[in-house]
């Protein structure tokens, strides 16, 4: 199967027009590796609309409360099974948990929360807010 070409082509700035955030956060997301300029990396870089809505879910990850760490852990234990864009395409929701908010993966055999070492299944499925992918234009 042919690799998923992204579409449009989109500068940081514009990326973060549609995720909420400004253009400097779209780069720095992108040097941290939450997002990835799939157009072009050269100067500038080029993203996708699809870069763009994983950008928009990794705003309102961390906007929930989740730590960045997880983000990243999240990112690539979820790239083998989702591809390109992990956030956009796994069935993702969070959950408080002691204090902490906690990333879920919601898949057809049971509920999974991100831990320390990974996906962990658990019994009893915890409250979870779904994650949907929500553009949050930055208001001028």
């Amino acid at each position: 199967m042919a690799p998923i070409r992204p579409h449009g082509h989109l500068l940081a700035a514009d990326v973060g027009e549609l995720a909420g955030v400004s253009g400097t956060t779209v780069g720095q997301w992108a040097r941290w590796g939450y997002i990835a300029a799939s157009v072009s990396a050269g100067d500038p870089h080029v993203y996708g609309v699809e870069d763009a809505a994983e950008a928009a879910i990794v705003g309102e990850l961390l906007d929930r409360g989740v730590p960045h760490g997880d983000v990243r852990r999240a990112i690539e234990r979820l790239a083998g099974e989702y591809g390109g864009w992990p956030l956009s395409a796994a069935p993702l929701g969070t959950a408080a948990e002691r204090g902490r908010t906690r990333i879920v993966l919601r898949e057809r055999d049971g509920c999974y929360v991100l831990g320390a070492r990974g996906w962990q299944r658990v019994a009893t499925a915890p409250d979870v807010e779904e994650v949907r992918l929500r553009f949050n234009p930055v208001p001028r």
